[in-house]
């Protein structure tokens, strides 16, 4: 399930809230576009926490790019020690076909990792025509993906253990 602004939980249940101060949660987040992706990650980061998380259970890994996120994914996604794990890119339009490349590659990377793996990999990769949809959709007049995909990835761990 993913959260368009307009629908993400107004209030969520204390009795879910108390139960979720054992989730361990994985950031995987992409350096590149950081003016971006650390807006979706700060939204990420006090959505978790709001909603029950500790933060001594949120861990962070930075990669390069938006592509290294597929293998840094992979890799967190067999060890057992996560309940979920986001993963928080940024993709731009430019002048050459990279950008659709890209894109497709890294669906397509982490919808396989999410087929194979036990716990939910929830994304958070912005794919934009240009920096301005960007800014939009990490805090800007659109809201913040990053907030959406916490709530997507509380509700995928609170399936998950049910």
């Amino acid at each position: 399930m993913s959260y368009s602004g307009f629908n993400m939980p107004k209030k969520e249940n204390n009795k879910n809230i108390s139960s979720r101060e054992k989730y361990k949660i994985s950031l995987i987040v992409s350096e590149w576009n950081n003016q971006i992706t650390s807006k979706l990650l700060k939204g990420s980061i006090e959505t978790l926490t709001k909603q029950g998380i500790r933060n001594e259970n949120i861990f962070i890994t930075k990669v390069p790019g938006s592509f290294e996120l597929i293998f840094e994914a992979k890799k967190k996604s067999k060890e057992s020690k996560f309940d979920s794990i986001i993963v928080i890119g940024c993709l731009i339009k430019g002048e050459t076909k990279h950008f659709k490349y890209l894109c497709k590659s890294i669906s397509y990377s982490i919808a396989k990792i999410n087929l194979e793996s036990i716990i939910p990999v929830i994304f958070c990769v912005l794919m934009d025509k240009n920096i301005k949809q960007s800014i939009e959709r990490s805090g800007g007049k659109i809201g913040n993906k990053g907030i959406e995909a916490a709530y997507t990835s509380l509700k995928m761990m609170d399936l998950n253990k049910s």
